[in-house]
C-alpha cells in the first residue's frame, strides 16, 4: 500500500479523503496549518505546518509516494494570503515533491479557473479566465503544475465543481441554517438555471483514480462534477422539502440583490463574494465526459442527494459547531447582515 501526503489534510476535503484512503489500507500524512482534530488522528501522521515553508513541506514529504495537494486559501482570505498560499505554496509543494521523487502529485484546482463563462458545458480545453484573486490564483497555480509536468513529473490536475458532503459548512451552512430553522430560502433571480455541484465522495473516487491508474493515462486535466443535476430552485427546494417545514425558495430580483451584495461585501458585512453571487444566477456546469471516458469516473450522487446528505450531517452535528465561525469550509461562515434575512424569510 502507498503513503499519501494530503496538504490541507485537516480541511473538509482532507478529512474525507483521509477516511477514504484509510479504509483502503493506505498510510496518510496530513500537512495543515490547523490541527487534525478528528477521531482518526491516531491513525495518521500529523504535520502542523505551512505549505509556503519548504522546511515544513520537506518534513511532511518523507517517505511519501503520492501527494494530493488540496491546501488553498479560500476566497474570503486577503488577496495577499490567497496569492502567496495558492501560487507560492503550490510551487513549494511541487518543488519538494520533485526533490523527493514522489510517484505523482495530484493538484486539486477548481472550475473557478473558467471565470464567468459565456457557454456551457465547459470543457478542459476552454480558456482560463479567473475572476477575483481566488480565480486568478487558481489559474496561476495550474500554470505552476504544468511547468513541473513539462519537466517530467506526473501531475494530474482535477477541476472539481463546488463539492459538498459530510463535514462541509462554509457558505452552504447558510442554506442549512435557514432550512433547519423553518425559513424560506432566498434565491437570486428565478433560479431556473442549471447549476452543477459534486459530492465529496465522488471527488475522492476521482482523486483515487488519478492516483492508481497508469501514469500516462492520468497525467492530464479533468473536470469533475455530478452527472445528475437540476436548476438552483429544484435542488435547493429538495433540501427545504427534506427539512419538512413546508418552506420554499423565494426569488429576489437579481439586479438589485447583486448590487446590495456588492455593497455589503465592500464593507465586510456579507460572507458572499463576487464569484458566488454573480455565477449562481447563471448556468454553471462542466462536461465530465473526459473523466468518464479516460478515468472510468462514475459519480454516485446527484446534486439533490449530495445537498440532502450534507444537510443531514449538518443537523446531526450542529451542536458541535453552533458557536464557531470563520472563513474555511470547516466552520459556518459569519452571516453578517445576511442574518437579518431570517426576519423576512
Amino acid at each position: 500500500m502507498s503513503t499519501y501526503l494530503i496538504t490541507g489534510g485537516a480541511g473538509f476535503l482532507g478529512i474525507n479523503l483521509t477516511r477514504y484512503l484509510l479504509d483502503r489500507g493506505h498510510a496518510v500524512v496530513s500537512l495543515d496549518l490547523l490541527p487534525f482534530e478528528y477521531p482518526e488522528r491516531d491513525r495518521i501522521t500529523e504535520i502542523t505546518g505551512d505549505i509556503r515553508s519548504r522546511a515544513d513541506v520537506d518534513r511532511a514529504m518523507q517517505g511519501v509516494d503520492i501527494v494530493v495537494h488540496t491546501a488553498a486559501a479560500l476566497p474570503l482570505y486577503s488577496p495577499e494570503e490567497i496569492f502567496s498560499t495558492d501560487i507560492d505554496g503550490t510551487r513549494t509543494v511541487m518543488e519538494s515533491a520533485e526533490a523527493h521523487n514522489v510517484e505523482r502529485a495530484i493538484h486539486i484546482s477548481s472550475t473557478a479557473v473558467y471565470g464567468i463563462p459565456d457557454h456551457h458545458p465547459l470543457y478542459e480545453d476552454d480558456p482560463s479566465d479567473g475572476v477575483g484573486p481566488y480565480g486568478e490564483a487558481k489559474v496561476a497555480a495550474e500554470d505552476v503544475c504544468l511547468e513541473f509536468r513539462r519537466k517530467g513529473m506526473v501531475v494530474p490536475i482535477i477541476r472539481p465543481k463546488s463539492f459538498i458532503g459530510p463535514e462541509r459548512l462554509g457558505v452552504f451552512a447558510l442554506l442549512y441554517d435557514f432550512a433547519s430553522s423553518g425559513h424560506n430560502w432566498p434565491i437570486l433571480g428565478r433560479g431556473d438555471n442549471l447549476y452543477q455541484y459534486l459530492d465529496v465522495e465522488d471527488l475522492c473516487d476521482a482523486i483515487y483514480l488519478t492516483a492508481t491508474l497508469p501514469a500516462d493515462t492520468v497525467n492530464d486535466t479533468f473536470n469533475i462534477g455530478a452527472k445528475e443535476y437540476g436548476t438552483v430552485r429544484e435542488d435547493f427546494q429538495a433540501v427545504l422539502d427534506h427539512a419538512g417545514y413546508g418552506k420554499r425558495c423565494i426569488s429576489l430580483p437579481a439586479g438589485p440583490a447583486i448590487t446590495t451584495l456588492r455593497a455589503l461585501e465592500a464593507v465586510n458585512l456579507s460572507p458572499l463574494y463576487k464569484w458566488v453571487y454573480e455565477t449562481v444566477i447563471e448556468e454553471s456546469f462542466v462536461s465530465i465526459e473526459k473523466a468518464e471516458d479516460v478515468l472510468g469516473y462514475a459519480p454516485k450522487y446527484s446534486n439533490a442527494e449530495s445537498l440532502i446528505r450534507n444537510y443531514d450531517w449538518y443537523v446531526a452535528n450542529k451542536a458541535s459547531f453552533a458557536k464557531a465561525s470563520g472563513v474555511t469550509h470547516r466552520v459556518p461562515w459569519k452571516q453578517g447582515a445576511l442574518a437579518l434575512a431570517k426576519l423576512v424569510f
